[in-house]
């Protein structure tokens, strides 16, 4: 098929109101989301993800990707005005734009965020058109024992990144990969941890093994600290962004792009590494480096464009070889399945109406936030006001009504709140749950790859060492391991050199 051809194939599916409305109401949602403290893109995402069962596929997918999108903006906006992050993401947005907030500035730094976000957005978007495809076709080479050894380098990096310990993100990931296991082994039709319960025998249900993760502890989280997240919202003041300023931060806003597009295709990394990156590197070559962190309009463009320069590159692993990029798309993934579509390499055969649906989707998207977020960003006094005693208890149904919705059982509602409370205590002790969830999700891919492997070498461990791609990847993943442990001992021997600096003292 012919790239006009597989154009026209995605208008068709795309092209009517339904799917646009969607993406825009998705992305008000997701800016909404993203600036109610305490809240986040993740959880956003999670609590719409229920609502698209019953919608065209393309149409409930294009509703989370712009929950996503508004989501990763949205977040910038309690970070500048009330100096608290509505996603991890927007943490490095803090360190410029709560100063430029303190001197009067708010809806200077506030438009500047929108407008880098905007621009990387397009330039991630476009990044995910040019080399989904290459990689997908490229993707088609893969047999069984290819699929385990990049699945397998996926994990390790994703445990790697996720966190401040290696141990911890180990540790995750394998819980994870462990309640992966619970069901009916499909080669062998045996029982696996189902303690004779046939609720149990199909596996733990994804959606709410995902929103007990992400959902439940948050509605806990407040219930015990009522008043973390308040904090007084700063006036927009007279000074609005110019295109000067854009003009000037402009090398600062594609650098932090590409960096985001470079992140987020690497499954794990996610979009809080990028813009640190961004920012640090926005500082190393500014001619005003010494006014980062006191006010510097480049640095909020700088953070804001390197997070979300990764929200549309973490749909390039995700669409091209079906293994998520970041948390957000692993949620995402489930969409695409309750829809009976399989991201990966035969989707670009199969299901190429919906790729280019997707691709069109995501260009209008980059339009949506523009709009939406101008009007978010004077609205945001409304939403920071809505009481905690209100949001908690609609999260909390929302909560178990998208639960039950799944398959209209009590069941999934009760490992729901068991989750939740798993979710909670590994918060408390700062084990990160995004490995859980996206070894969760690639923990059967991985062991059907690796069964089949042995199916077709007798057994044979030899096959998994196959070819120039297995090995590669098996290069890779013995260097991210020993990077990583490298730095975990680096973070270690840091920590104990500032203890004992402590104790001097």
């Amino acid at each position: 098929m012919s790239f006009t051809d597989s154009l026209m194939a995605g208008l068709s599916v795309v092209g009517h109101i339904e799917a646009f409305l969607a993406l825009a109401v998705g992305v008000a949602i997701g800016v909404i989301g993203g600036a109610i403290p305490g809240m986040s893109a993740t959880m956003a995402v999670a609590l719409t993800l229920p609502f698209t069962f019953s919608m065209q596929p393309i149409t409930g997918i294009l509703l989370l990707l712009g929950v996503y999108k508004g989501g990763i903006f949205g977040g910038s906006i309690p970070a500048i005005l009330i100096k608290t992050p509505g996603t991890p993401a927007s943490s490095a947005t803090i360190l410029d734009g709560y100063p430029m907030a303190e001197k009067g500035e708010a809806g200077r730094a506030l438009g500047m965020a929108l407008w880098a976000s905007c621009t990387a957005d397009v330039i991630s978007n476009l990044s995910l058109i040019v080399f989904a495809g290459w990689l997908a076709s490229f993707a088609l080479s893969f047999g069984p024992p290819e699929f385990f050894t990049l699945i397998l380098f996926s994990l390790t990096i994703i445990a790697g990144v996720s966190g401040d310990s290696l141990l911890r993100g180990a540790l995750s990931a394998m819980l994870g990969l462990l309640l992966a296991t619970v069901g009916l082994d499909l080669v062998y039709g045996t029982n696996r941890f189902t303690f004779g319960d046939p609720n149990l025998m199909g596996g733990l249900n994804f959606i709410a093994v995902l929103i007990g993760l992400f959902a439940i502890p948050e509605v806990l989280a407040m219930a015990w600290h009522p008043t973390a997240h308040l904090g007084k919202a700063r006036s927009l003041g007279n000074e609005w962004v110019t295109f000067a300023d854009y003009r000037r931060c402009f090398k600062s806003i594609v650098r932090g792009s590409l960096i985001g597009v470079f992140m987020g295709s690497i499954p794990g990394i996610g979009a809080a590494p990028s813009a640190f990156l961004s920012y640090s590197e926005a500082r190393r070559n500014s001619p005003n480096k010494l006014n980062f962190g006191k006010g510097e309009v480049e640095g909020v463009a700088a953070s804001e464009a390197g997070n979300n320069g990764v929200a549309g590159a973490t749909l390039i692993p995700l669409l091209a070889l079906g293994v998520p990029g970041d948390v957000i798309t692993a949620i995402i993934i489930g969409a695409f399945m309750i829809h009976g579509l399989q991201p990966g390499p035969m989707m670009f055969v199969l299901n190429v109406d919906i790729i280019y649906g997707l691709f069109i989707g995501l260009i209008v998207s980059s339009i949506f936030l523009f709009f939406i977020g101008s009007a978010a960003i004077r609205g945001f006094k409304y939403v920071a006001d809505i009481p905690k005693r209100i949001l908690m208890p609609a999260v909390l149904v929302l909560c178990i009504y998208g639960v039950y919705a799944v398959n209209n059982n009590i069941f999934d509602v009760g490992v729901m709140f068991v989750m939740g409370w798993v979710g909670y205590f590994m918060m408390r002790y700062h084990i990160p749950a995004a490995p859980f969830l996206i070894a969760f999700i690639l923990g059967p891919l991985l062991e059907d790859n690796f069964r089949q492997a042995m199916l077709m070498s007798g057994s044979n461990w030899t096959i998994l060492f196959r070819g120039p791609i297995t090995w590669f990847f098996w290069a890779a993943t013995a260097l991210t391991v020993i990077a990583i442990v490298r730095l975990a001992m680096s973070n270690t021997r840091n920590r104990r050199l500032v203890g004992n600096a402590g104790d001097d003292s």
